[in-house]
């Protein structure tokens, strides 16, 4: 049997489906309130258990929308000192005094679209200016076809912006070949051959990382790495003379070029972290007391 129910207001519930039937003018806006009250009373129009999350987006956008607003109205936000971008410059003048290239590459383990490489490409503008500069070779082998454009593309624009875009040489920015240890080898050859006095490891490195580093170590290179993977940093750290961990590449940026917008970015992450260090121990203590007996304070902390 046909599931058919009359409604007020000219609707039929048939088979859980509402039909709007033959009805006349003056009974419309009827039929539509009655329509929305149906629709009210069917359906959760917010389920609460999304709430924490909607205080959580709340306060995220807030403390944003704090830092953005404190940087346009002229509160400075200072960056401790990161080493290994200080000594960015001493680094490029060390391989022009020495008549040496500068050799920069990603690493194999990350495309374009990954953050790490694109925190990588905003740190080689900054390596290039400074490279077109100083009139000196900037050597930048990569793994994937469309990294080498992009570094292209990127490098010759800070060559311009320098005023030296007659010192770009496109052929310094090779791609070498898409396999892990083919590509090691391939850098570690160019390493051994052209004797870089700077190499910048900047990426998304997995394990040619060690290999790249001790063969940089070997030649007496002075080395600035950097990655996202916690892994490969501990090599790093061994094997390199400065070396950005985690987020101090992605903080690379603002430090470099001093740009409001992302120190404020950069503010507003810090922010955040604090916020849930101390929400996390307030929550401990919470839960800590409440298991205890000592004192009800509820699962608030529970999400």
């Amino acid at each position: 049997m046909p599931d058919n129910k009359a409604l007020s207001g000219g609707l039929v519930k048939k088979n859980n489906f509402l039909l709007i039937v033959g009805a006349g003018g003056a009974h419309v806006g009827r039929m539509l309130l009655n329509l929305a009250l149906i629709i009210a009373a069917s359906t959760a129009w917010f389920d609460m258990d999304r709430l924490p999350t909607l205080i959580a987006s709340v306060i995220a956008i807030g403390i944003v929308a704090y830092a953005v607003l404190r940087h346009k109205h002229g509160r400075k936000f200072r960056m401790r000192e990161i080493a290994g971008l200080s000594a960015l410059d001493n680094a490029v003048g060390r391989a022009t005094e020495m008549a040496r290239p500068v050799l920069y590459t990603p690493g194999w383990g990350g495309d374009i679209q990954r953050p790490t490489t694109i925190a990588s490409m905003n740190v080689l503008s900054h390596v290039a200016a400074r490279t077109a500069q100083y009139n000196c070779d900037l050597v930048y082998p990569t793994h994937d076809p469309v990294i080498m454009a992009v570094a292209q593309e990127v490098v010759r624009e800070a060559y311009a912006d320098a005023g030296y875009v007659e010192r770009f040489k496109s052929d310094n920015i090779t791609y070498v070949t898409s396999s892990q240890f083919g590509y090691a080898a391939a850098v570690d050859g160019m390493i051994s051959r052209v004797k870089p006095a700077s190499i910048f490891l900047l990426g998304t490195f997995e394990a040619e990382s060690l290999i790249l580093a001790e063969t940089g170590n070997s030649i007496g290179a002075i080395q600035i790495a950097g990655t996202d993977s916690t892994i490969q940093l501990s090599f790093f750290i061994v094997a390199c003379d400065y070396t950005l961990i985690g987020e101090e590449l992605f903080a690379a940026s603002g430090y470099l070029s001093q740009d409001e917008s992302i120190l404020a970015s950069v503010q507003a992450q810090d922010i955040m972290k604090v916020v849930i260090a101390v929400f996390l121990v307030v929550a401990t203590i919470a839960a800590t007391l409440t298991a205890t007996g000592l004192v009800d304070l509820g699962e608030w902390w529970m999400f």
